[in-house]
């Protein structure tokens, strides 16, 4: 099985077996939704070698449907309903394939959170992705290069220590205000931008090129062979400077004594 520690081997020989994913929705934690799970607005899966990807929109939908944007409200469920349809219709076959992902492991914003719409939604169970084929993405970070690969918020720090932020990358409150405004094409293009930005990272993992403000194992090892080294080199140095102390001293005595006996003589 592979987990964070095969990771990067496991993708490097098999990557046609890998897609990765990444979803958007309403405000997790809004007053407003009283007790119900926020509405899913756009999925992204991206097919890891290939770079290709499938978007799952809310404004695609309500366009296969001939819904007309003021009439979105009024058809919120039947739009939703035909996303998550569209989704499971396409992971239906792709269930036991790799699914990377950033922390979709709860109710609130995971897989099951993704299940729980579509039941609410269809009556119907989901096709299950197993949690033996789901990996984290940003576990394996931390497995690979310590707990503090990136500071706290770490996806847009991690962009951050990468270069410019992405176009188009919005955070969790600028989403739901995307919602708020029905801007479902800007959070479309923020879950679209997230998921390359995933295979980005894995690119430059597999290349060694990813910048990181943590020590890695790696990092940590290099430095203790350094001391090491050093603490070694030093100890040789004194014990060749005691040897040749030692030497210098027995020459000395040996002089001396030779000078006394000279002397001893005349």
């Amino acid at each position: 099985m592979v987990d964070a520690r095969s990771f990067f081997k496991a993708i490097r020989k098999n990557p046609a077996q890998y897609f990765i994913i990444h979803y958007s929705s309403e405000m997790l934690f809004d007053e407003n939704l009283e007790g119900n799970s926020p509405r899913i607005t756009s999925i992204v899966v991206m097919h890891y070698p290939t770079g290709q990807t499938q978007s799952f929109a809310f404004h695609l939908s309500a366009d296969l449907l001939n819904i007309r944007k003021e009439d979105v409200d009024a058809n919120l469920d039947e739009i939703e309903m035909d996303l998550l349809s569209r989704f499971y219709k396409f992971a239906r076959d792709r269930r036991l394939m790799h699914w990377v992902h950033w922390n979709m492991r709860g109710q609130i914003f995971g897989f099951e959170h993704l299940e729980h719409r579509y039941r609410k939604l269809t009556g119907l169970d989901a096709p299950n992705i197993p949690v033996e084929v789901r990996l984290n993405l940003n576990d394996i970070l931390r497995e690979c290069y310590g707990q503090d690969y990136a500071p706290h918020h770490q996806l847009p720090n991690l962009m951050r220590l990468q270069g410019d932020m992405p176009k188009g990358f919005l955070e969790g409150k600028e989403e739901a205000e995307c919602f708020s405004r029905r801007e479902f094409i800007r959070m479309n293009e923020s879950t679209n931008t997230k998921v390359h930005f995933f295979r980005h990272v894995i690119e430059l993992a597999l290349r060694g090129k990813l910048k990181t403000a943590g020590r890695s194992l790696a990092d940590r090892i290099d430095r203790l062979l350094e001391s090491r080294t050093s603490r070694v080199s030093l100890r040789s140095a004194r014990i060749h400077d005691q040897a040749r102390t030692s030497a210098q001293r027995k020459k000395s005595t040996h002089a001396a004594y030779a000078s006394s006996a000279s002397c001893a003589a005349r």
